[in-house]
Order: structure tokens, then sequence, then C-alpha cells
């Protein structure tokens, strides 16, 4: 195992401004200074010594920038007393903590191994040992409740396996008491922090809001990537996992806290039962997803979103996405200067409805070609979206789909948009802060063997944005004085949720 757990990054990072302290201290408390470790967004980590045993200390100091911030100091020494609040094998242990010449400091102890992050990434888990290591995180957490303790960071880089094949849990740098009451004012400088894969809903709507159902939430989508042995960048598809393990790991991930596991307790008899039923009846509980599936699924999800936003001369686009589910967006750039974009999304989710969407891609592509590209007459897109719609009804796999087609014309000045039950189209005209939106009430495309499509049309000018997202919602705040590509980042913030895909396209016409 290589010896570079200290390396991860579980703040965020020091601006490359900020240099360690030089020189190397010498001693810090009672610690003798070895090296640097890391540095992380508010503080330095230190290799030391023991000056009675000699034994090896991880020492944490609070960066000097923030030695004189009361909130950052207090958040410093509050991750100090959670830690001394605990005593379990799975938790990584307080040696001392203190004031030294520059500041504040943490002893904490060295634990020699990598992250469960990298480990991931490096070694292929049986079923078996995957479930020892969620076990053991789920002690860890069990510990943490009984004390009244919310890690509120539960990721993989916050969780390292040592040498011996133990599970430590660490970093506290935000964790919460349940009984703690916060300052309302916390709630902005706490805002996000996390990391938003493993976070709960509730976490992302209220970091201060959270209960021990939020860590439970966090557990789930690691135990799924544990044993699916690969990482999965917020994208969760539980029909890869075993059958008998599925409906626990579902429960653990409801997007509504109140139908969760309530106690950690519940959760370890689950798991425990069911690494039990291994034992007893390993054939009914062999259900091995090939690296081959999983590979075609990423890879199928690169071909459904594209990765580079095309150039296209009258306008600057900006995207952001939050990739998960079956999304399919796609560019077509047309004759006579004309652009159109599609976005669509299944109904129905599952494995099965990547197939789906990649089936409609195909679909949508020669629609576009025969209607715009090769026919002699301009057919119209309703005509298209009617023809599309025949041919999904009647395709065995019975799928329905939300979509929204956008035809720009530059050359006339004007759009022409179709949502069949998906979302809308904001228009915000050049120097105003009034949004438009676009909107028509179609049944999705498959629903209906034939459908009276509508279409909504606009004046589409030099300066004007447009944002097309897969919410049906405007946010609270639209930020309306960036570039295209900030834009989209801010307001896929607000309308990104869990367990889908979102996605949010900006399109400013510059001329």
């Amino acid at each position: 195992m290589r010896e570079d757990f200290h390396k991860q990054t579980t703040q965020p990072d020091l601006t490359s401004s900020e240099r360690a302290p030089t020189p190397l201290p010498q001693k810090i408390g009672p610690y003798k200074i070895e090296s640097l470790l890391n540095k992380g967004g508010m503080s330095y980590l230190y290799l030391g010594f023991h000056p009675g045993t000699n034994q090896p200390i991880a020492i944490k100091v609070l960066s000097p920038r923030y030695t004189a911030n009361q909130e950052m100091a207090g958040r410093f020494l509050r991750e100090a007393h959670i830690i001394a609040m605990t005593n379990h094998p799975n938790i990584v242990k307080l040696y001392g903590q203190g004031t030294w010449e520059k500041g504040l400091y943490i002893a904490m102890e060295f634990i020699q191994g990598i992250s469960l992050r990298q480990f991931i990434q490096q070694k292929s888990l049986s079923q078996r040992r995957a479930l020892e290591i969620i076990l053991q995180v789920a002690y860890a957490l069990c510990h943490l409740h009984t004390h009244g303790v919310i890690h509120r960071d539960l990721k993989p880089e916050n969780i390292l396996i040592t040498e011996s094949g133990d599970i430590k849990v660490i970093d506290f740098g935000i964790a919460q008491l349940q009984s703690e009451s916060l300052p309302e004012t916390a709630s902005k400088t706490r805002r996000m922090m996390g990391t938003p894969i493993y976070m709960s809903p509730e976490q992302k709507e209220n970091p201060l809001s959270v209960t021990y159902a939020s860590d439970i939430y966090s557990l789930g989508v690691i135990a799924y990537e544990l044993i699916l042995g690969r990482l999965s960048h917020g994208i969760i598809h539980l029909a890869l996992l075993p059958k008998q393990l599925r409906p626990i790991i579902e429960k653990a991930l409801q997007p509504n806290p109140l139908h969760r596991f309530q106690d950690i307790v519940d959760f370890i008899t689950e798991i425990s039962q069911y690494l039990k039923s291994l034992e007893t009846h390993p054939e009914e509980n062999k259900e091995d997803i090939s690296a081959e599936v999983l590979d075609m699924i990423q890879y199928t999800r690169t071909i459904l979103t594209p990765q580079k936003i095309p150039r296209w001369p009258p306008v600057e686009l900006g995207l952001a996405i939050q990739k998960g589910g079956s999304l399919y967006l796609d560019f077509f750039s047309l004759p006579e200067n004309r652009f159109a974009i599609v976005l669509a999304e299944p109904l129905e989710g599952g494995v099965a409805s990547l197939l789906h969407s990649s089936i409609l891609r195909g679909m949508m592509r020669m629609a576009v070609e025969y209607s715009f590209h090769t026919s002699k007459k301009d057919l119209h897109p309703i005509k298209m979206l009617s023809g599309l719609n025949h041919a999904l009804f009647e395709d065995p796999m019975r799928q329905k789909f939300g979509l929204a087609l956008l035809l720009l014309n530059s050359e006339k000045d004007n759009l022409t948009f179709v949502s069949c039950g998906y979302s809308s189209l904001w228009h915000i005209p050049e120097g105003s802060k009034k949004v438009r939106i676009l909107s028509t009430p179609n049944p999705p495309l498959g629903s209906q063997p034939q459908i009276n499509l509508l279409e909504t049309a606009d004046n589409w000018n030099s300066g004007d944005t447009l944002l097309l997202t897969t919410s049906s919602q405007k946010p609270d705040e639209l930020p309306l004085l960036l570039s295209p590509q900030p834009q989209a980042e801010q307001i896929l913030e607000q309308i990104s949720s869990p367990n889908r895909a979102s996605a949010v396209l900006s399109i400013h016409r510059i001329f």
C-alpha cells in the first residue's frame, strides 16, 4: 500500500500565494516536528514525535491567517473537542491540544495507510470485504451518534484503511453536535461545506439542520461505491447492486430523511444479516457486475452528454452538468445559420434507461438529418417531433421521454421552442432583468400514439440570454450579469438534485 494518505484534500485548498511557514518549526507544544505533511484550507498538518515514547504524531495547526478569526479558531477547537469525546478503534485518536507561539494545534494519531478513495481506485474488493469495511464505518458512526456527534463530511477521502486492513474515520472539521445551537450567521459561512456527491438533500438545502440520518445517507453512497468497486461520481444505479442488497442501500439513500434508517443500528443489523446470508446461501447472492458492463455505462454517458460545447459564431454557450441518470443533450448546426438544441430524459429510470436514451439519440439524429438537411422542403419542427413521437410509441421499449427542442434562427432574429412534458425556456432580453418564461403544454413523447403538439415563438436579438435547464422551476435568484459559463454553474448549484441528472445551458447572443 502507498503511504500517502495525508495527501488527500478534505478542505478547500489554500491559495497558491499562501506558503507553509518557514523555516520548519522545531517544536509545536511538546512535540518535535519532523516534516510538513500537507496543507489544507485552514490548517497545516505536520509529522511530529512524542517526546516520551518517540511515537509518530500528526499535528494539525491553524493557519496563521486565521488565528485572529474567532469563528475559525472556534471551529478548530470544536474539532478537537469532538474528537476528545470519542474513544473507538475506528475513529482517529486525540493525543493533545493547546497553543504554541504561532497559534493553536491539535495532536492526533498518525495513521499509516491510504484513503478509501485511493483504495477503491487501486484495488478490487470482494463483496464480503466491501461489506466488512462498510460495517466498520457504521460502527464508527454508531459511536459518534451515541455521543451526539454528526460527522457531516463522511466520504471516502475521510476514511483511511491501514496496512492491517482496519478502518479509521478522520476529519471532524465541520462536525456538529446534535444538541448544538449554532448562530444564524453561521449558515452563510458554512453553506455547502462538505462534498455534494456524498451530502444528503437536506444538508444541501440547509447545512445546519442535519440529523443522524444525514450521515447514514453519506454512508449509503460510500457503500454503493464499495460494493461496485468504483467511484460513483454522483451517479447511482441501484439496479447494479445484488438483488438482496438493493433495498438496504435504497433505504439509506431515500431523499426524504424520514424514510431513511433513523438509527445506524438498524442499518448495521440489515447489513450484518445480509453478510450472514452470504455464508449460508452463497449462490443465491452471487450477482457480479462485470467491469466491462460498468465501463460501457460510463462510456454511454459520455456519448449522451457532450464533453465539449460547440462554437457557434452568433452565440456564446455555457454548460454545467451534474451527471447521473440518462440525460441526453445534443447540438445541431443547421443550414441557413440556424441551430437546434435538444435536451431530453426518460421518465423511467434504471440501467435500461441508458439504452433507451441512446435509442432516442439515434432517432433524433435521423429525424434532424431528414427534416433539415436532405429534404427539399423545410419541414416544421412540430412535424418532425410528431413523427418521432409515433416512432417512440410503436417502439417495443415503451419508454416515455420528457424533451425540449430549441430552434434558433440568427438570420430572422427569432426562436422556436417546444417542450414535451419537460422544462421551460427562460428568455432574458438585453438590458432587462425580467425573465420571460416560455413553455408549451405538451405531453411526454411516446405517451400517446397521436398528439397535437404546440410550439411557442419569440424574438431573439443581439444581447439576449436564453437559459435551458432540466428544472421546471426558476431558482430564487438568477445571476444575470455573469458570462454564460459561470452563470450556468451558479444556477446548477441551486437546481441540482442528488439522485438525478441536472443540467443548465446558458446561451448569450453576441450579434
